[in-house]
Order: C-alpha cells, then sequence, then structure tokens
C-alpha cells in the first residue's frame, strides 16, 4: 500500500502522462486508515484522526472545504488531474505556434478577470482528438481538443470555450466534485493546508490524505460532467470574462450553435454537458447586460492564420 501512494505521489510531483487509475482503487476503510494515519503523524489529536475518512460529504461540505485549501493545494491537486487527463488523451505539442496563441487568448482574459494571479498561472494546452470537449482543472490547467477548435470559425468563439473553462476554475467546481470524507475532513481540521508540496515526507502524508479525490474530479469531468447549475454559472461568468477581456460576448452563443451542429449527445460536450439549446435560453437571460466594442474584423487574420 505505500508503494501505491509512493506512486500517486510520484505523478502528483512530475505531472507525468503515466495514467494514474494504473495506480489503483483504494477501498473506503484502507484510504480512511491511510488518512488517520496521515493526521496522526502532523500531530491531530486522536479525536480528529479517528475522525478523518468517515462517510461522504455534502456539496456544502465540498464548498467548505475548497475555501480552506490554499493555492498551492489547489494546484497541486490540479495537476495531478491534468496528468489523468493526459494519460487518456494524447497532448498535442506539434503546432508551437497555436499553443502560444491559445495561451495568449487565455491570458487576456484571466488578466482582466477577478482572479489574474494562482499559484502557477493559468496554462492551455491541446488534446490531439477529434472528440470535441474540453476540460479544465483546478489551479489552472485548461485543455482544448482538435475537434472541439474544428468546430470553431472566429477567435472569440474559442475565447469563449476558453472563458467558460477559465470559469469552472474561478468558481471551483473542479474541487467541489470531491465529496470523499477523508479529504473533506483533512482540510476543514488545517491538515491539508498545513502540508507542504515541495517533496519528501509532507508529500506523502498529503497523497495519504487525498486518497481518491484526484479520481473524483476525473471521472466528473470526462464521465458525468457537472450539474446544469454548475454549467449555467459558467456559462453566465464566461460572459462577464469575455466583456472584460474585449471579445464579442455573444460569441458563446455562436459556439453553442456549433456545437449543436456537430456533436453528438453521447460523447465529449455532449455526453457531460447540458443541451446547447437549454445553454443558449440560459446564456440569453444575461446576455443584454454586456456591450462591447465590436472589434472582431482586428482578430479575423490571425485566427485564419494560425488555423491553416
Amino acid at each position: 500500500m505505500k508503494r501505491l501512494f509512493s506512486l500517486f505521489v510520484f505523478c502528483l510531483a512530475s505531472a507525468c502522462a503515466l495514467p494514474l487509475l494504473t495506480c489503483g482503487s483504494v477501498e473506503p476503510k484502507v484510504l480512511g486508515d491511510l488518512a488517520a494515519a496521515g493526521a496522526s503523524a502532523l500531530g491531530a489529536d486522536d479525536n480528529v484522526a479517528s475522525a478523518i475518512g468517515k462517510g461522504v460529504g455534502t456539496f456544502a461540505d465540498s464548498a467548505q472545504a475548497a475555501d480552506s485549501l490554499t493555492p498551492e493545494n489547489e494546484y497541486y491537486i490540479g495537476r495531478a488531474v491534468a496528468a489523468n487527463i493526459a494519460s487518456r488523451y494524447k497532448v498535442d505539442t506539434g503546432n508551437p505556434a497555436l499553443q502560444a496563441y491559445l495561451n495568449k487568448i487565455c491570458a487576456t482574459i484571466t488578466i482582466n478577470s477577478s482572479h489574474p494571479d494562482i499559484f502557477n498561472g493559468y496554462h492551455v494546452a491541446v488534446l490531439d482528438s477529434q472528440e470535441i470537449n474540453a476540460f479544465a482543472t483546478p489551479g489552472g490547467h485548461v485543455f482544448l481538443t482538435r475537434g472541439l477548435l474544428a468546430c470553431t470559425s472566429t477567435e472569440d468563439e474559442i475565447a469563449s470555450v476558453i472563458a467558460h473553462e477559465i470559469a469552472h476554475i474561478q468558481l471551483r467546481h473542479g474541487l467541489t466534485a470531491i465529496r470523499n470524507a477523508a479529504y473533506i475532513n483533512a482540510v476543514k481540521s488545517g491538515l491539508v493546508t498545513g502540508i507542504s508540496s515541495a517533496a519528501g515526507d509532507d508529500v506523502d502524508k498529503l497523497a495519504s490524505i487525498l486518497g481518491d479525490s484526484v479520481g473524483e474530479i476525473v471521472t466528473t469531468l470526462v464521465s458525468n460532467g457537472y450539474g446544469r447549475e454548475q454549467e449555467y454559472d459558467a456559462d453566465a461568468e464566461a460572459l462577464a470574462l469575455l466583456a472584460a477581456a474585449g471579445y464579442e460576448p455573444s460569441s458563446i452563443v455562436q459556439m453553442l450553435h456549433s456545437l449543436e451542429k456537430n456533436q453528438k449527445s453521447g460523447s465529449g460536450f455532449g455526453k457531460t454537458h447540458p443541451s446547447p439549446s437549454d445553454r443558449i435560453v440560459s446564456v440569453n437571460k444575461n446576455l443584454n447586460r454586456y456591450r462591447v466594442l465590436d472589434t472582431r474584423g482586428f482578430r479575423k487574420k490571425r485566427y485564419e492564420t494560425v488555423k491553416k
């Protein structure tokens, strides 16, 4: 079991592409025992240590735990999730110009947002997959598939997808997907936030407390999806992000129409998101609140150059 969590820590610390799921699943009792052991090693009293790992948390518990994490904790959890996604999809590194372009769009959006600075910054990567999808992990990692990029017709449509994913990060939706009590109780007790994420024994203790948390986030992102209200909230926040950065907010509606035309209901975005038509109705409720100067023509040439 110690070797199991040592492998987990290696993946966490190096953000390797090794499938984290090959580390195996952890039984709830074992998870609780490990978390309790980690709590005891950190100096928690017996009552706190024995409480770790018991039961399943609610959404409110998860939200409270997310608010208690340090930016560093959030980043390292997210990096482990990103490593897992990179094990399921091949990361496309063959087009540096596209990579730089997407990251400039991301920087334009985040620097004008309410959370421009996070522990290690925001980063966008392309997944070499024709599936139409996008993911965002806690701590600032954004993934867009080639299939999704092929559905866009303007830079502003790309920006609308990135803004939606950044909204998930800034609203901390990924962290609220974690419901196992080992993680929630450890965070609420101050144990996780007191551990350094650098290296050595402290990281080993962090891994024992986190347990299956990374897997819960990955399952939400790839298989189950967020709740409808979280998706609607991310769309509403994306409108504000786009307007603040000078992008056309209505581009999110145009992107949703493209998804409606191209997406299959049982895969990618269609599997993990509400229907585009439902999202359009929700977006239109807030769209009139935003007015920006239409500058899309200035971005047309660079979009067409990069997309070739």
